[in-house]
C-alpha cells in the first residue's frame, strides 16, 4: 500500500571542495536544483494561503500568488502547492502520529508539508537541503504512520483515503483565457493556442477563448501577458461598464489587475484608467499584471478608494467607475481552487464576516456613486450570497435616484437576473455557478439623460458639419465672429440633455437650432 524507500535516490560521491545548495553534500542536476527551489517558492505560496485562509482574508488566489513576480519555476509551484493541498489534512495526521515535528521545523510548518507530500505522494528526492535530509531519515516512519492512518480510517488504499478526505468538485469545464488585445489580436492568439490545446471563440465575449486542457497546459501559454487566465463571468464586468476610449475611468478596488487591463484594452490604451488599491502586498501583484499586459494608460495608486474625495481635482475628469470590492468569493470558490482550503474542507461558513463584508460594500457603492462627474458606475462581485448582491444594490438604491442614476441592463441577452427581492432587480445579472461554471452578480448604474443627451449632441456636430465642411479654415475678421457664433450655437452642453424631454419636444429643440444655424448662414451670404 505504501511505497517503499527504493525512490529515494542516493547521494553521489562529492567531489573534493564543491559544496551542495542549502548544506547538501552532493552535486544536484539542474533537474534536482529545479525541485529544490520550487519546494521553497511553493512553501512561500502555501504560507500565504493558509495564512489568508485562517484570516478568513485571502491577499489574492492561488493563481494569483503563483504568478508573481518572485515565482520563477510557476508550474511546478503551482502543481505543489495544489496537490499538497489536496492531501494536507493526511499530510498533517501523518506528521502527528509519526511525531517528527520539533520545535525547529514547526517555524517551517509549510516547507515540512510539501517534502512531505514529496516523499509519500509524489517523486523521488534527494538529499539537497537540510529538510529534505532530516525528512528522508524519518521516510520509513512517515510511511508507517501513513499505513496505521489508513487503518483508522478503514480504507484500504491511499487513493480511497484521500477521496474520502477530500472531496473536489466533479464538474468538468474549460479554462478560459482572455486575449490582451493591446498585445495580441484574436485570431492569432487562437492560431496559436491551437496547437496545444482544443480552444475556440466564445459566443458572447469577443476576446476571451474557452480552452480545453490541463490548468499546467495553459500556464504554459501564459508567458508575456499576451493573454490572461481570467473566467468567463469576471470577462463581463469591464465589457458591462463599457468604457470608451480617451475616458478617465477609476478601478477602485483593482488587485489582481485582470479586470483593470481589460479596461484598458477596451479603451484601446487611450485615456486614463486610475486603478486604486490599498494593501501594499497587492498592489505588486497589481503592478505586475499592469506591467505584463503593456497597459501604458494605467496609473496605479496605493490608496483607500472610501478615504479619496468626491471633490478631489484628480477624480474630477472620472466618467466611469469599476467597483468589484472584497467579497467572500462563494461564485467562484472552484476556479479560485478554495475548495482545497482547510476552512472549506471543515465546511466552514461565516456568517458574520459576510455581514461585515456587505456593510463595506454598502459604503463603497454609496461612496462611488458621489462623484460628480461619472455616468457609468459597475458594482460586481464573485459572489452568490444576496446579502452581498441585491441586498447591498437595494441599500443604495434611493441615494442613486437622488443623484439622477437608474439601473440598466448589462448583456440583455442574458437569461439569468438578479433575485425579485425589489422592483427592478430584473436589470441585475446574476451567474450560477453549476450551470455557468462560476458564480457572478454585476449590476449597472447609469446617469439618467447622459446618453441621450451625447447622440443628440453628435447628431447636431455632424449636421453642422455636413452643411460647412470647410468652417475650419475660415475664421478670421467678421466671418470668422459669425462662424464661431453658428458653432456655439450648435454645440449643447451635456447637463441640458439630462432632462427628460419627450420625443417630441427633443424634435422641436433639434429643428430650432438647425432653424438658427440657416438663419446665420443667410446672413452670411448677405454680407458677403
Amino acid at each position: 500500500m505504501v511505497r517503499s524507500m527504493n525512490n529515494v535516490t542516493k547521494p553521489k560521491p562529492q567531489k573534493q571542495g564543491s559544496s551542495g545548495v542549502g548544506g547538501a553534500k552532493t552535486r544536484m542536476s539542474n533537474a534536482e536544483r529545479s525541485s529544490y527551489f520550487a519546494r521553497r517558492e511553493a512553501a512561500k505560496v502555501l504560507r500565504c494561503v493558509l495564512q489568508g485562509d485562517a484570516r478568513r482574508r485571502a491577499v489574492a488566489s492561488i493563481k494569483s500568488l503563483v504568478f508573481s513576480p518572485s515565482v520563477r519555476n510557476k508550474k511546478a509551484t503551482f502543481a505543489l502547492v495544489c496537490e499538497t493541498l489536496k492531501r494536507l489534512s493526511v499530510i498533517k495526521e501523518v506528521l502527528e502520529i509519526a511525531n517528527v515535528f520539533n520545535a525547529k521545523w514547526k517555524k517551517q510548518e509549510e516547507l515540512i508539508y510539501i517534502i512531505t507530500y514529496d516523499i509519500l505522494f509524489s517523486q523521488a528526492i534527494v538529499l539537497s537541503g537540510d529538510a529534505e535530509k532530516f525528512l528522508l531519515l524519518r521516510k520509513v516512519a512517515l510511511e508507517s504512520a501513513l499505513a496505521r492512518f489508513c487503518v483508522r480510517k478503514k480504507v484500504k488504499s491511499i487513493e480511497e483515503l484521500l477521496l474520502l478526505n477530500h472531496q473536489a468538485p466533479g464538474v468538468s469545464k474549460p479554462r478560459y483565457v482572455r486575449v490582451n488585445t493591446l498585445k495580441l489580436d484574436v485570431d492569432s492568439a487562437l492560431l496559436e493556442l491551437a496547437k496545444i490545446n482544443t480552444v475556440k471563440k466564445d459566443d458572447m465575449i469577443q476576446d476571451l477563448l474557452p480552452c480545453w486542457c490541463s490548468h499546467q497546459g495553459v500556464i504554459c501559454t501564459v508567458t508575456n501577458g499576451s493573454i490572461f487566465l481570467q473566467v468567463c463571468a469576471s470577462s463581463m464586468v469591464a465589457l458591462a461598464l463599457g468604457p470608451k476610449p480617451g475616458w478617465e475611468v477609476l478601478d477602485a478596488c483593482s488587485a489582481p489587475g485582470n479586470k483593470t487591463v481589460h479596461l484598458a484594452a477596451l479603451m484601446r490604451g487611450e485615456g486614463k484608467v486610475l486603478a486604486c488599491e490599498l494593501h501594499k502586498q497587492r498592489v505588486e501583484l497589481l503592478k505586475d499584471t499592469v506591467r505584463r499586459s503593456g497597459a501604458s494608460n494605467v496609473e496605479v495608486l496605493n490608496r483607500d478608494f472610501l478615504s479619496i474625495s468626491a471633490e478631489d481635482p484628480m477624480f474630477s475628469k472620472v466618467r466611469a467607475i469599476l467597483l468589484d470590492p472584497s467579497c467572500s468569493g462563494s461564485g467562484t470558490a472552484a476556479e479560485r481552487l478554495d475548495h482545497l482550503l482547510p476552512s472549506n474542507a471543515a465546511g466552514f461558513t461565516d456568517t458574520i464576516r459576510i455581514d461585515n463584508l456587505a456593510a463595506f460594500q454598502s459604503k463603497a457603492l454609496a461612496h462611488a456613486l458621489s462623484f460628480p462627474a461619472v455616468e457609468r458606475l459597475v458594482y460586481s462581485t464573485c459572489s452568490v450570497y444576496q446579502t452581498e448582491n441585491e441586498d447591498v444594490v437595494k441599500s443604495v438604491l434611493p441615494l442613486a435616484t437622488s443623484l439622477n442614476f437608474q439601473l440598466e441592463t448589462p448583456f440583455p441577452q442574458w437569461s439569468r437576473r438578479g433575485l425579485p427581492v425589489f422592483e427592478g432587480s430584473e436589470h441585475l445579472l446574476r451567474t450560477d455557478p453549476v450551470e455557468d461554471m462560476e458564480g457572478f452578480f454585476i449590476a449597472l448604474f447609469v446617469k439618467k439623460g447622459v446618453e441621450n443627451g451625447v447622440e443628440q449632441q453628435q447628431d447636431l456636430d455632424r449636421a453642422s458639419k455636413k452643411m460647412y465642411p470647410h468652417e475650419e479654415s475660415r475664421c478670421q475678421g467678421k466671418e470668422g465672429r459669425l462662424l464661431r457664433a453658428k458653432k456655439e450655437i450648435t454645440k449643447k452642453r451635456r447637463i441640458v440633455f439630462s432632462f427628460q424631454f419627450s420625443r417630441m419636444s427633443r424634435l422641436m429643440l433639434h429643428c430650432k437650432k438647425l432653424h438658427q444655424i440657416l438663419k446665420l448662414d443667410s446672413m452670411h451670404k448677405i454680407k458677403s
